[in-house]
């Protein structure tokens, strides 16, 4: 572990990181992307309102869930390869590199999604999306390097709290480029996609400084003679899957955080699809409810922070995924106007960050020392941004009902299912487990 003073150069940097990508699923995913690819997929539909997808037929409404599950269906596939190969290699800093840029130039690129190119804005939508969650993975497996376990909690949460500030700051130059552009003679179209592109410009160049300041350690572990990374990562990946059974609690709070936060990132992706499409609300007004989201999400942090100094952090987790079950039967039955939307954003803001932020740093308590960056690739299979079960209930639900009410609500069984594993998990059995102090 560095020297306070280099840890604490090393943890700015690293906070900065948040702030970067954080463009992506605030302005991205959260707002635009969802509405405007949906959009420019009804109009390249058939008579029947439908698109072909990998061969099959889908409604053009059930086109973006169906993406988001495949985007993220193929980093369940690849993380945890990726986070095992990192723990081998002296790669980690260089793959964090690599899959943020593919990830912002992705992002960059959706600057030339319009007409009926619905293809070629999923195309680009998986990239981006991919190299978020894997950018995210080799980020994840940094703190452990720079924070005493002691400090977790704070240095998770801060990040996460400037992510929402470097977000909701972005989203609102987008909400004021959007107000301007009949000033500017920019149509809706051109304003939307020129703010998409803004995601990727701003996440490419705040990630120049975590990878100017995080330092470079060496591997945990060392290549075995005659191997490669890519066949070590395989009998690495599969080896992981079969100790984790060593740490029962650990893989106990991985289950459950993987099925609750597939419902959060979920909700994340397409609340504004479900404000579009069930309310009838404006681009404007959804650019609007989720800058509240973003600075509301600030304090809502720090609150959770406390909590979870005065109560603890599985018990803060635990209140938290009861009130993300209220937003959702809240979703169902009560919202009927913009104002009900906007409560409803903030009911999410007060929640969200701090439920994410505090899931992060309870689970590197439950790992072991030098496989930070393998466990954290299984995490990230539903960190953030990230989910595919939860689109793909949504976007059958939404098939088959044609009701974005039903397909809200049916989301509150990744709730109740991860609430009911989350109290099951025994936080300090699973910290002696990994070989940490309490």
């Amino acid at each position: 572990m560095p020297a306070t003073s280099d840890r604490r150069r090393e943890q700015r940097a690293w906070y900065v990181y948040d702030w970067a990508n954080s463009a992506f699923p605030t302005t991205v995913l959260t707002v635009f992307i969802g509405p405007y690819l949906t959009t420019v997929t009804r109009a390249a539909a058939d008579a029947h309102g439908r698109v072909d997808l990998l061969g099959i037929q889908v409604s053009a409404e059930a086109f973006f869930p169906y993406i988001v599950s495949l985007s993220v269906l193929l980093q369940v596939l690849l993380l945890p390869l990726l986070g095992a190969i990192a723990d081998y290699s002296h790669y980690k800093k260089r793959m964090f590199a690599l899959f943020a840029y593919v990830g912002a130039f992705a992002t960059l690129g959706l600057y030339f999604l319009q007409g009926t190119h619905y293809l070629l804005g999923g195309m680009l939508f998986v990239m981006a999306n991919l190299g978020f969650g894997a950018s995210i993975v080799f980020y994840n497996a940094f703190l452990p390097d720079i924070a005493l376990p002691e400090e977790r909690d704070h240095v998770s949460s801060v990040g996460w709290a400037l992510g929402y500030l470097g977000g909701g700051l972005l989203l609102a130059l987008n909400l004021l480029l959007f107000a301007k552009a009949a000033d500017l003679g920019l149509s809706t179209e051109q304003a939307v996609r020129i703010n998409l592109a803004s995601a990727g410009l701003w996440w490419a160049l705040f990630t120049l400084i975590p990878l100017r300041y995080l330092r470079q350690r060496a591997p945990h572990k060392h290549l075995p003679p005659g191997q490669h990374y890519l066949t070590v990562g395989l009998k690495q990946l599969r080896h992981t899957l079969g100790k984790v059974r060593a740490h029962p609690q650990a893989l106990l709070f991985l289950v459950a955080f993987l099925i609750y936060n597939d419902g959060i990132q979920t909700v994340i992706a397409l609340a504004a699809v479900f404000g579009q499409e069930e309310l009838g609300l404006s681009i404007a007004t959804l650019t609007t409810a989720i800058l509240m989201v973003q600075f509301v999400g600030i304090p809502g942090v720090i609150l959770f922070k406390y909590i979870a100094r005065a109560i603890g952090t599985k018990a803060a987790i635990a209140i938290s995924l009861l009130l993300w079950i209220g937003v959702l039967v809240y979703a169902y039955a009560l919202l009927h106007s913009t104002r009900d939307f906007f409560i409803m954003a903030g009911m999410i803001a007060m929640v969200l960050g701090g439920s994410q932020a505090l899931s992060r740093s309870l689970f590197s308590r439950l790992i072991p020392k030098g496989q930070e960056s393998e466990y954290f690739g299984l995490y990230e299979i539903s960190d953030k941004g990230t989910s595919w079960l939860g689109p793909l209930l949504f976007g059958l639900a939404l098939q088959f009902t044609g009701s974005y009410r039903i397909a809200i609500l049916s989301l509150v069984v990744f709730f109740v299912l991860g609430l009911l594993l989350l109290l099951k998990v025994n936080v300090r059995e699973g910290i002696h487990q990994a070989g940490h102090d309490s």
